[in-house]
């Protein structure tokens, strides 16, 4: 590939008047025509490659800017469904605590009246004994009374 310090360094050989060798001066020509065709020519691949890559570019950090906006809201709606999940148990639990509490009281009554009523038993049997024990008294002094006649 010839370079610009070949060009400028290139000397052409002189003919017998003066002047330049005219096929030298051609060849050089011809050769400097292709090398500078390939050059134009890759220079606009390259000025090519450049727009798609620097419209890539844009694309890829619209597609970024996209991801991290839709990461941002992702982290929000999961923190707030957390949130709301986090209120959620605590209501649960309250209403566990109260419903326990509820049960425990219903049953603490019922014991109470269950005892109660247990005492109120204990105490009809305490009396019923006690008739019973008078009346079979009373009917062992009768038949003492009736072998002693």
């Amino acid at each position: 590939m010839i370079t610009p310090l070949d060009i400028e360094n290139k000397r052409f050989g002189k003919q017998m008047m003066n002047g330049y060798n005219v096929n030298e001066v051609d060849d050089f020509l011809d050769e400097l025509t292709l090398e500078y065709g390939k050059l134009y020519k890759e220079n606009t691949e390259l000025k090519e490659q450049k727009e798609e890559l620097d419209t890539n570019v844009v694309k890829y950090r619209n597609i970024e800017g996209t991801l991290q906006n839709t990461l941002v809201m992702a982290q929000k709606t999961a923190d707030e469904i957390t949130l709301v999940a986090k209120q959620q148990a605590e209501q649960i639990i309250k209403e566990a605590e109260y419903n326990a509490k509820s049960s425990v009281d219903e049953l603490n009554s019922q014991i109470l009246l269950k005892q109660k009523e247990l005492e109120d038993i204990k105490k009809q049997f305490d009396i019923y004994k006690a008739k019973m024990e008078s009346l079979l008294i009373s009917q062992l002094e009768l038949l003492k009374d009736i072998n002693q006649d």
